[in-house]
């Protein structure tokens, strides 16, 4: 469905540029065949005006050199018969027209080659006009006035015209067809490059980020494959690491049930059956009353203490109970407690308490993950953490003044991918900075 949904585009993409072409070829077919029809026009009227003009010229030219002729002297009509000038002169009828009617033919009309085909009536109605005879008067040696007839037909025009029109619309035809094959190739081209992206975008949607585009030729469509590479190597990238956290948390998630049906059976099983133990021999009369009572309740109370470490390692309730300030201080009490040698010191503001609890828990986790690398890693003697909140965003930094690290081996630790998870869940960012002998700052910022 999704391919034939991008044949459709890809032909609707095509269709519009072709359609654009034909209409481009259509108006400058119309335009030229406009100017063409108008230039036509012009040309022939102004040929039939020099050829007219020019056969007068001539006669009058070849009568004055004759003047002793008279009209019934057949020598001078065989002279004006025998100027080349004259023959040469088409589209033109010339006629003698004596006082008593009689006509003499001088020029034949000259009639345009059948082999060139005759223009269409539609063509000669648009280009030619009618034109009048001309008639020039001519005083003969005998005194007889006689009148020169030019009769115009510019059929030859006409002809030559038609012919550079049809040569004209043959070229605009091969130039559009010209153009609409180059086009086509070259869309074809562009689409078949547009088709492999899709398929690639295609593959990654469905998660498969080994795809890897081709390189293409065109500029363009080679930064959007380049881009689209890089893009996929990071999510690939982004993926392995997600998988390898997942791992390693069902890892720490497995080792924490371990230890809590340990902690279970070593405890509180034992702790049970020795109170169990002693209420049956409590039944004995000679039985020590008060020493079994005494040891329960040394029992008991240890139950209380182990139920407690346990609580709070699943989830502190101090933290639901009295706030993130609190349970704060309460744990980096606690650290110090364990680690006498590290000094830790707090600045909480007292807003920090209003936060959503989805904030307040991964905030906690993330500062107890802080010290747990501290302590781990880090040999300091001093820590600083800093909560606040500002302009509707939370910021936190941990530092401390320990021998520092290699940034390149430090971010593939699986205790800041989970520390940078937790801050990516909630929207924010973190940042990690760190040198040689230089200590560790961590400084991560939640917009709320």
């Amino acid at each position: 469905m999704g391919r034939l949904k991008r044949q459709n585009i890809s032909k609707s993409l095509r269709y519009q540029i072709n359609l654009r072409i034909f209409f481009s070829a259509l108006f400058i077919l119309l335009l030229g065949g406009s100017i063409s029809i108008w230039h036509a026009r012009n040309a022939i009227e102004t040929e039939v005006a020099s050829s007219v003009k020019l056969a007068v010229q001539l006669i009058e030219l070849s009568y004055e050199n004759n003047t002793a002729l008279s009209l019934n002297n057949r020598a001078w009509i065989m002279q004006l018969n025998s100027l080349n000038a004259l023959n040469s002169i088409r589209h033109l009828n010339i006629q003698l027209k004596k006082s008593s009617g009689k006509v003499i033919s001088l020029l034949k009309e000259n009639y345009p080659d059948e082999q060139q085909g005759t223009p269409p009536s539609w063509f000669i109605n648009l280009v030619g006009k009618s034109y009048p005879p001309t008639e020039y008067p001519v005083i003969s040696a005998d005194d007889q006035q006689i009148i020169l007839m030019i009769q115009a037909n510019p059929m030859d025009e006409i002809t030559e015209a038609w012919q550079e029109t049809i040569l004209f619309f043959i070229s605009l035809l091969l130039f559009t067809l010209l153009a609409f094959i180059t086009v086509n190739l070259a869309f074809n081209r562009s689409l078949k490059s547009i088709e492999q992206i899709v398929a690639g975008l295609k593959a990654i949607e469905t998660g498969n980020y080994q795809q890897q585009l081709p390189a293409f030729n065109t500029q363009e469509y080679a930064s959007i494959a380049n881009a689209i590479n890089h893009m996929t190597a990071e999510l690939r990238f982004a993926q392995q690491e997600n998988s390898a956290l997942t791992k390693h948390l069902l890892n720490i998630q497995e080792k924490e049930r371990q230890l809590l049906a340990q902690e279970l059976h070593d405890e509180l099983g034992q702790s049970l059956t020795a109170i169990k133990v002693m209420a049956v021999t409590a039944r004995h009369p000679k039985s020590d009353t008060q020493k079994i009572t005494q040891t329960i309740t040394e029992i008991c109370d240890h139950l209380i203490q182990v139920v407690r470490t346990m609580m709070y390692q699943l989830h502190p309730l101090i933290l639901t109970e009295l706030g993130l300030k609190a349970a704060l201080d309460n744990m980096l009490k606690q650290w110090q407690g364990r680690h006498p040698d590290l000094s830790v010191s707090v600045e909480c503001s007292d807003s920090v308490d209003a936060l959503p609890p989805e904030v307040t828990i991964h905030l906690f986790r993330v500062i107890q993950e802080c010290l747990t690398n501290i302590v781990r890693h880090a040999v300091a003697r001093h820590v600083q953490v800093e909560l606040n909140i500002n302009n509707n965003t939370v910021f936190l930094m941990v530092k401390d003044d320990g021998q520092g690290c290699d940034m390149d081996k430090v971010n593939s630790g699986f205790g800041l991918r989970g520390m940078r998870e937790r801050i990516t869940t909630l929207g924010g960012e973190l940042n990690i900075s760190s040198c040689e002998q230089q200590g560790m700052t961590i400084m991560a910022k939640i917009p709320l």
